[in-house]
């Protein structure tokens, strides 16, 4: 059973589960806490979880106006602060991977680390493997159905403005995130970005993604699509727990890790 946090910004539907540190699941576009299936409970037997659903999203309401990953950040960073009390892992697939970035960004004092799956940091026309795929989704069409079946059966706002919000989303993938180099260079917690093999992004923008985050590491799951954490859970569980558990990244042979040669044996005469 889940419970409304009144925040400033809208009022939100939460789910909390399991016991011990922090840890915020962040669904996607479209998305409700449905779709984080198995990796919920295995979360769940490790973590205290909670699963907030955003603005217009599952049993959170809608507000008037257009939809940004910046309010979404501040309804998040709003949740942390007075729902989960104090800093925790986030873990954010899609659009709330972009959530979790901008939260990293603005509040690192409330972020201890984070996983991203399939996020991006540019809007769709410069990141999606397939940018026309925009042109051809409307609220009533195949490509939404699912989303729409979903959002149908819980919204509050009910079903009649499932239309608007589809409206409402589309129109942020086109024009956002916004984010630079430079702004994923002021992220301090360690990150992982992971990604399937043949997701909605380039592997090229996941890869310059992962290459501005001073402190990441890069995951590329084989044989999987942008719905990784459906299509391979148990990997994904492992690969989320070990990121969360592993302390300071130590390998035999650092390149991009190498300590600058300073760290390594002072300067030069």
């Amino acid at each position: 059973m889940g419970d409304y946090a009144n925040l400033p910004g809208v009022t939100t539907w939460y789910e909390t589960e399991g016991a011990g540190d922090s840890l915020v699941l962040l669904h996607g576009g479209f998305c409700t806490n449905d779709t984080w299936g198995a990796l919920r409970a295995d979360l769940a037997a490790e973590y205290h979880v909670f699963l907030p659903e955003r603005r217009a999203h599952g049993h959170t309401p809608d507000v008037p106006g257009p939809l940004s990953y910046q309010d979404m950040a501040d309804d998040t960073v709003a949740f942390l602060e007075t729902v989960v009390g104090g800093p925790a892992h986030l873990v954010g697939w899609s659009d709330g991977g972009v959530v979790a970035l901008l939260v990293a960004i603005a509040r690192p004092d409330l972020v201890r680390k984070v996983v991203v799956i399939g996020a991006n940091f540019r809007p769709s026309p410069e990141c999606f493997v397939e940018p026309a795929m925009l042109d051809t989704m409307t609220p009533d069409g195949t490509d939404l159905a699912f989303f729409r079946e979903m959002y149908e059966a819980v919204a509050p706002d009910g079903a009649e403005h499932w239309p608007v919000v589809a409206a409402k989303v589309i129109d942020m993938w086109r024009t956002q995130p916004a984010l630079t180099t430079g702004d994923l260079a002021r992220v301090q917690a360690p990150v992982l970005v992971m990604v399937g093999d043949d997701d909605m992004m380039t592997l090229e923008h996941t890869i310059a993604l992962y290459r501005a985050v001073p402190r990441s590491q890069l995951a590329v799951v084989p044989g999987a699509s942008h719905l990784v954490p459906l299509e391979k859970p148990a990997l994904v569980n492992r690969l989320i727990t070990d990121h969360l558990l592993q302390g300071e990244v130590e390998t035999l042979l650092p390149i991009r890790r190498a300590p600058a040669p300073e760290a390594a044996g002072g300067t030069a005469a």
